[in-house]
Formats: structure tokens, C-alpha cells, sequence
């Protein structure tokens, strides 16, 4: 039913739990509604998650709305034991997740969660869709839907669907309004710049950020960075995007350039190889490299081995030193995964919130759906309640239309 580091810790994990959930207004009053309505009754469901105190409150929302969950981490490194702890021991939920884990390790989890035959999935990055598809095939005629957090799982799942390989329904929740302007713009904006000092205690203002991808997680890295008094050059290969980071004042370089002038570098792109050999070469001595991006191939860490004489591990936490054959030192943050949940403690609670009430009211209308298979937008109305009760939450309110202002809307002809 489960496998974690250490049972002793969910007190503790117990304790953050509750603390992130004072920050999650939105998805409290959905737990509470779900508590009565029941709308996941007997529906079982496995999730590869990042286990944090969030996700955790995600969870137990899912639970107290009647469903069978099992959990295993999307990223090993991002795993909190505790958190982990407290959701079998406290919560009584199956779950399969240590910090550390090695990549075979990684892999036996999600297969464990599939082991319950779930009836939806939820995603972070598309790891458990894709062994669904290439290795536990027989599950597959069973499974009704899931959903997929990350722009990176979006991605695939469009190439799947492009390809009709993909044999279920998806909502992609990463691209709701509220997910991409506040989970992927301030979330990933303030926690990456948190991982980047906890791991550096470096002094961003004045220092030149080079922040390679300008959408909605890399344009709030870019804010966030020049908020600090950094410098910021962005580099890309969407020339609309592009143009909108001129637009905005920033810097716009090719990366062959950016490279020998950048102190800090923060991928956040979703694909692979953004900084290479040729990059690594030309680097000042002492450059930061870190990556915000989901999976740990947006920075060539193979060729950052081969260019270096020597490799200093842990020289802080989360930071190793390579010493490359002139001298220069390149500093590379959480091995080049996703330094936000590995150096520092991800997205703040206020900002999962959101996302995660969009997730969970994404579950319930999907359970109750029959769909084709296919990547599905989730639906306006649940984007605009969770938004709602944001701003209930926070004491604020907006204006309502007019029977007037309704009709000149709905109308074509010129009303004076």
C-alpha cells in the first residue's frame, strides 16, 4: 500500500500540511463541498504528483470527495518525506515516493499506483500516461480521462493525439487562464528565483539573468529577476514571443550570444539541449545554471561532465562546482532539474490554491463526463469559479453587467 522513508515523519508533515492549507482558501471550501456531494464515490484514481504539502491538500480534497487515491512522485528530488509520511499515516492514502529515489525506483512507483486500475489519472509531465500507453496497455480500456498540469505534459499528450496514439480523454489544466497567469507566472517567477538564492545566497541586483524561454513561467521568471535589479536578457525561438519581451524592455539575444555575457542562467522552455557545449565553452567564470523547465534535459548536463577536469559535489546545497580545463567554474543547481522544487520549496500555497481547485473541479466534471479521446480545454465556467472564490476569499468583488450592457454585447446592431 505504500513506500516512503520514514513513517515517524508524518507528525511533522502533518504539521506543514495544515499550515500550506491555511494559504488554500479555494480549495478548502471545494473539499468542504465535496465532503457532502460525493462526486468521485468508488472512482479510483492514480496520480503522479510532485509530493508537497499542496499537492497533499489536493489530495486529501479528491479523498474527502469519496475517491480511492494513489500517489507517486514526479520528481524524486522534489519528494518531501514528511509530507509523504503524513498522507499514509494520517490520511491513509497509498502512497509510493522517497526523496532520492533512482531512476528504476522512479519508474516501479508508477507502476505500483496503476496497480489499482484506476479509473482516472492525474499527471505532472506525462510520465504515468506515457507507461500506460507503452507498458501497462492492458489498463488502458479501463481508464475514463485524466488531467495534465504541466506545460511540458501538455505538449506531449498534443503530439500523442497528433499521432492517435493517445487512447483516453485529457483536460490539459495548464492551460486555464488561472494556472498559466498565477501558477505559471508569479508561482514559478517567485519560487525559482527562491531556489536560485537559497542554493546560491547570491546577490541578484546588477548581476546579467538569462532567462531562455518567454512564456507565461519564463516571462514571470524575467519580471521576478528584474525586480531584484538584475539585468535581464531573454532568449528565443518564437519571434512573437520575442518581440513581446522587447516590447517589455527586455534584452532579446540568441543564446551563442547570451552565453558569454550571463552570470545566472534559467532555462524554462519544456524542450531539450537549450544550453549546450558551445554555450558551456564561452561562459564567464562562476555562472549559475539552473533549470525551471519540468524534466532535467533542458540544460546538456552530459556535456557540462565531458568539458570538465574535475567536479566539486555540494560545494552549498544543491549546487555542484564543475572546473572546466582554463579554470572556469560553472555552478550547476539540483543537477539541472527543476531547481524551484528541489532547492526551495516550490510554488507558495496561495498560488497552488488556484491550481489546484481547477484540478479538482476538473476530476469531478470529468468523472461525470463521456468523452472521446483527445487533449480537452477545461471548461470556462470552472476557470471563472475558481477565480471567483479567489477574490471571495480575499474580501474583494467585481462589478456585475447591466440588463443593458448585456444585450448591447449580445447584439450586432448599433444601439445608442
Amino acid at each position: 500500500m505504500y513506500d516512503i522513508a520514514d513513517s515517524g515523519l508524518a507528525e511533522a508533515g502533518s504539521r506543514r500540511i495544515e499550515w500550506a492549507a491555511r494559504a488554500m482558501p479555494v480549495l478548502h471550501s471545494i473539499r468542504e463541498r465535496f465532503a457532502v456531494t460525493r462526486p468521485l464515490a468508488d472512482v479510483r484514481i492514480a496520480a503522479c504528483l510532485h509530493v508537497t504539502p499542496e499537492t497533499a491538500n489536493l489530495l486529501v480534497t479528491l479523498a474527502a470527495a469519496g475517491a480511492k487515491v494513489a500517489i507517486a512522485a514526479s520528481n524524486p528530488l522534489s519528494t518531501q518525506d514528511d509530507v509523504a509520511a503524513a498522507l499514509v499515516g494520517s490520511h491513509d492514502l497509498a502512497v509510493y515516493a522517497r526523496s532520492g529515489i533512482d531512476r528504476d525506483g522512479y519508474h516501479t512507483h508508477i507502476h505500483r499506483v496503476l496497480d489499482i486500475e484506476p479509473d482516472l489519472v492525474l499527471d505532472d509531465g506525462c510520465d504515468l500516461v506515457d507507461i500506460l500507453h507503452t507498458e501497462r496497455v492492458e489498463l488502458l480500456d479501463r481508464v475514463r480521462g485524466g488531467c495534465e498540469e504541466t506545460t511540458t505534459g501538455v505538449i506531449r499528450l498534443r503530439r500523442m493525439m497528433a499521432e492517435n496514439a493517445l487512447r483516453f480523454p485529457m483536460v490539459a489544466v495548464n492551460d486555464t487562464l488561472t494556472k498559466r497567469m498565477f501558477d505559471n507566472r508569479y508561482g514559478t517567477g517567485q519560487s525559482t528565483l527562491d531556489g536560485i538564492t537559497r542554493a546560491t545566497n547570491l546577490l541578484l541586483a546588477g548581476k546579467t539573468v538569462v532567462v531562455a524561454g518567454f512564456g507565461y513561467c519564463g516571462r514571470g521568471v524575467a519580471e521576478r529577476a528584474k525586480g531584484f535589479g538584475a539585468q535581464v536578457i531573454v532568449t528565443e525561438i518564437d519571434p512573437v514571443k520575442a518581440l513581446d519581451a522587447t516590447l517589455q524592455g527586455y534584452r532579446v539575444r540568441p543564446m551563442a550570444e547570451a552565453a558569454a555575457e550571463g552570470d545566472v542562467f534559467v532555462t524554462v522552455t519544456g524542450n531539450r539541449d537549450v544550453i549546450r557545449a558551445e554555450h558551456l565553452e564561452v561562459m564567464k567564470d562562476g555562472a549559475v545554471l539552473a533549470n525551471a523547465g519540468h524534466f532535467d534535459v533542458e540544460i546538456d548536463v552530459r556535456a557540462l561532465h565531458d568539458l570538465a577536469v574535475a567536479v566539486n559535489p555540494g560545494i552549498r546545497p544543491h549546487t555542484d562546482e564543475y572546473v572546466l580545463a582554463d579554470g572556469r567554474r560553472l555552478l550547476l543547481l539540483a543537477e539541472g532539474r527543476v531547481v524551484n522544487l528541489i532547492a526551495a520549496e516550490g510554488h507558495p500555497a496561495a498560488v497552488m490554491d488556484m491550481a489546484f481547485a481547477a484540478q479538482a473541479l476538473s476530476v469531478a466534471w470529468l468523472a461525470g463526463q463521456e468523452l472521446r479521446p483527445g487533449v480537452y480545454d477545461v471548461p470556462e465556467e470552472i476557470d471563472a469559479e475558481v477565480a471567483g472564490l479567489k477574490l471571495d476569499s480575499m474580501g474583494l468583488a467585481v462589478d456585475t453587467s447591466t440588463p443593458e450592457q448585456r444585450e448591447y454585447m449580445n447584439s450586432w446592431r448599433q444601439v445608442w
